[in-house]
């Protein structure tokens, strides 16, 4: 069709083209309006927010037994398909954790929200109402007392202006990043979509952008996939804070504002906004539910909030509602669910308070629509901490297993510094690189949270170690994309493992030491072995690696040739009895860890 295009006469081709350059910008402006709508199928009606009891004296009510409170079915719709809201129906139909995850590998967390306003790391709408807190401090001097100006008027702020998720995704994929877990609403109650059932959201106030819109346009237009992330369960009992008042000084006994009303906003920027819709309600009647208020990351004592069952069942619809929502409009890769149990509304840990099915409503509705909409079931849901389940993957936040992980699919999950935004963060590409080696070679995903500034931007440390670990990767991809871990994880010095310490990236892991002697393994999706020593050897440096030595009996096979990735010389090597020999070969500027690929027969 091309050859004959360009044998007619220069007039009518010119029109030709210009047609057709016509019709492919009619397609894509559908495809933008299409997009921006965003229709929603759901059309279930939320009732008004119960009546709560008066409340009781502070840690005065017993929380009703967990285990004896049956769980409640909730009247919520589900769409039509093979999988019902129960475990036993996804487990059934689900057809197994999509190949793309363990292909992907390595995934950046876009753990971003208004919360960075405070440059206080995480947990800042919490904190803000602690005195013991700094965020209580960086709160007076940057907004004011909290009685007076609250979190609301930080939402009401807050303008990452120079957030362009376009730009960030092309930084994530230099830097190697194959999937987005982007927050859709944190423990803060604040939706980053145009949401049908929070009015708090990110179009109404604060940016009046639609936050995940620009993510999903922008990671399907790289070619990304994507997930979002729920963290809301926590939010009923995690304000409790923002009920309380200070105990000391000027301001002793004026409540926050968590105590105000609807009615308090008759006549303020926030007229018609309902303060229950983002703080919750009082729940300090209840016993411990103060205590873990006050705690940094310490969850109540399991129970059920029997004197508000009517709100508890509210809520448990609410957070599943604003869940289905958002799958409806942005129709994401995978879900997120925040907590520290089974499932969220179990009446344990970030579940206490209530039981009901809730999470596997969601799940089957979300697995439904997309089998209808894609033809398959080519997506997953993270529900933290719940044991192995056929539907569900789960995360080993800020921790590194002890061995090799195969019994359910896990993301390993970690900020760089915290969740949120603090100006004193070190970033460091070894520790980055680090950490992924010691993922990939249990078996694990990758969840890297970088954090944005407040207004949307990535400063000058955390943007040169991007850079730098893209560089590292664009050498070493090969054994970390689609791998899967070996026979054994690593070795080390004397038979005895050197790990990078857990929690959050920082000086910790930059000046953690690795010697010559510390290895770790990944089988990549070629089939090869990869050999990662943790560390970059001088020139001419004997390389012992035990776990290939004849005699070791791990590996399968003749080795016919060891080639170090990103080396286009040759590799003396040769394998002895008690392990395989490698001679580094002259100085080249690798930097943190080099990978050797063993070529077997």
């Amino acid at each position: 069709m091309g050859i004959k295009l360009f044998k007619i006469k220069p007039m009518i081709r010119k029109v030709t083209l210009i047609a057709i350059t016509l019709v492919f910008m009619g397609i894509a402006f559908i495809n933008t309006v299409a997009a921006q709508e965003r229709p929603s199928s759901l059309n279930y009606e939320l009732p008004p927010i119960p009546d709560s009891p008066d409340p009781q004296p502070v840690n005065s009510v017993p929380m009703g037994d967990s285990k004896t409170f049956e769980e409640v079915k909730l009247d919520l719709p589900v769409s039509p398909g093979p999988f019902g809201p129960t475990w036993e129906s996804i487990e059934a139909n689900y057809p197994g954790t999509p190949d793309w995850l363990r292909e992907a590998k390595f995934g950046l967390w876009v753990h971003f929200g208004p919360q960075s306003a405070g440059k206080s790391g995480d947990w800042y709408a919490r904190k803000l109402y602690d005195p013991s807190k700094p965020a209580y401090k960086n709160h007076l001097k940057n907004y004011g007392h909290p009685s007076e100006v609250g979190y609301k008027e930080v939402l009401r702020d807050w303008n990452p202006d120079k957030l362009d998720p376009a730009r960030l995704v092309e930084i994530y994929q230099d830097a190697g990043v194959r999937f987005l877990i982007i927050q859709g609403v944190h423990h803060d109650q604040f939706d980053s979509w145009d949401s049908k059932y929070q009015p708090w959201n990110s179009t109404r106030m604060g940016p009046k952008r639609d936050l995940m819109g620009e993510w999903e346009q922008a990671a399907r237009k790289a070619g990304i996939r994507f997930g979002i992330t729920f963290h809301h369960e926590y939010s009923w009992w995690w304000y409790q804070t923002a009920f309380e008042s200070d105990t000391e000084g000027s301001k002793t006994g004026i409540p926050y504002d968590g105590n105000l009303t609807l009615a308090d906003g008759k006549g303020k920027w926030w007229e018609g906004l309902d303060p229950r819709m983002l703080y919750g309600i009082n729940l300090l009647e209840y016993k411990d539910v103060p205590e873990a208020a006050q705690h940094a990351y310490r969850t109540p004592h399991p129970g059920i909030f029997n004197r508000h069952l009517d709100f508890a069942e509210w809520y448990s619809k609410w957070w599943a509602l604003r869940i289905m929502d958002a799958v409806d409009k942005y129709q994401p890769d995978f879900i997120y669910t925040d907590g520290t149990h089974q499932q969220p509304f179990s009446g344990f840990g970030t579940g206490t308070g209530y039981k009901c099915d809730a999470m596997q409503r969601v799940i089957a509705d979300f697995y439904n629509k997309t089998l209808a909409r894609r033809g398959q079931v080519d997506v997953f849901s993270i529900v933290k901490f719940r044991d192995k389940t056929n539907g569900t993957v789960n995360t080993q936040e800020g921790r590194i297993p002890n061995d090799i992980k195969t019994d359910q699919d896990w993301i390993g999950e970690t900020p760089v510094g915290d969740w949120f935004y603090r100006p004193d963060f070190l970033y460091t590409a070894d520790g980055v690189i680090h950490y992924l080696l010691e993922q990939v070679s249990r078996d694990g995903n990758v969840g890297l949270c970088v954090s944005l500034l407040p207004d949307g931007s990535l400063d000058s440390g955390s943007s040169k170690m991007l850079k730098e670990v893209g560089e590292w990767m664009r050498i070493n991809g090969e054994g970390i994309y689609g791998s899967r871990s070996w026979k054994i994880l690593g070795e080390g010095a004397d038979s005895k493992l050197n790990v990078l310490p857990g929690g959050g990236i920082g000086e910790r892991q930059a000046n953690h030491q690795f010697s010559t002697a510390d290895f770790r393994f990944t089988v990549g999706k070629n089939g090869s072995l990869y050999a990662w020593c943790m560390s970059v050897p001088k020139a001419g440096t004997e390389l012992r690696v035990t776990s290939l030595g004849e005699n070791a009996g791990l590996f399968d096979g003749e080795i016919l040739d060891v080639e170090l990735l990103g080396c286009k010389e040759s590799i003396t090597w040769k394998q002895e009895n008690d392990a395989l020999v490698l001679e580094y070969p002259s100085e080249m500027e690798f930097s943190t860890a080099v990978g050797f690929r063993i070529i077997a027969k």
